[in-house]
């Protein structure tokens, strides 16, 4: 699959319409998470790049448009030269959530799964004595799932969806995903300063 846009790019066109830190350090490591998904599965090169672009973007829409999420993001895209496959990839982490438009590749499960599961786990670990997922396990992980009141914006129900489209049991998901997120966290951390460092120069 063809992206239509670098990442370069498609930062560019994250910074736009994202702003605030918390929307910016969920796009960098919901990207890093679904390249360290691609690795899992041993696909090409040309692949992890398209993996990471969806993670990327998936929210793009979000912050200036969070009643049109998943539909307004579709038009940005456009306007990008985003190829028919990433915009599908990036719409469809919001079926019958906020659109129609149904995951079908394994990629665009993965990052359905991952998208409200990584909410989760980074909430959770701002609780952590370490303020990090690197000592989180999948057990006390687990807890926080259960606990309806915990974090509620993560819905439940999409992580529980996510993990049946992949046939995976929860806590597979759950272990994986915590594995993505210990790979990527001090990366994610880094670029996200780098970031504003960069806003912050006249």
């Amino acid at each position: 699959m063809e992206a239509g846009v670098t990442r370069e790019e498609a930062l560019a066109l994250l910074k736009k319409y994202n702003h605030k830190p918390f929307h910016l350090s969920h796009a960098l490591t919901v990207e890093a998470i679904m390249r360290w998904f691609v690795r899992l599965f041993d696909y090409a090169q040309k692949d992890i790049d398209f993996w990471g672009l969806a993670g990327l973007l998936h929210d793009v829409d979000f912050e200036c448009f969070p009643e049109q999420h998943c539909v307004k993001s579709a038009e940005l895209l456009e306007k990008a030269n985003a190829s028919k496959d990433l915009i599908h990839a990036v719409c469809c982490h919001g079926y019958k959530i906020c659109c129609d438009v149904e995951p079908m590749h394994q990629m665009e499960k993965v990052l359905y799964a991952v998208d409200e599961l990584s909410g989760l786990i980074g909430a959770a670990a701002r609780l952590r004595p370490s303020k990090s997922c690197c000592d989180m396990d999948v057990s006390s992980l687990r807890k926080k799932f259960k606990d309806k009141a915990f974090a509620s914006g993560c819905s439940r129900d999409v992580i529980l969806q996510g993990a049946q489209m992949l046939d995976w049991e929860l806590n597979e998901l759950f272990d994986k995903t915590i594995q993505a997120m210990r790979s990527c966290e001090d990366i994610v951390n880094t670029e996200l300063s780098a970031l504003f460092k960069l806003q912050m120069m006249p």
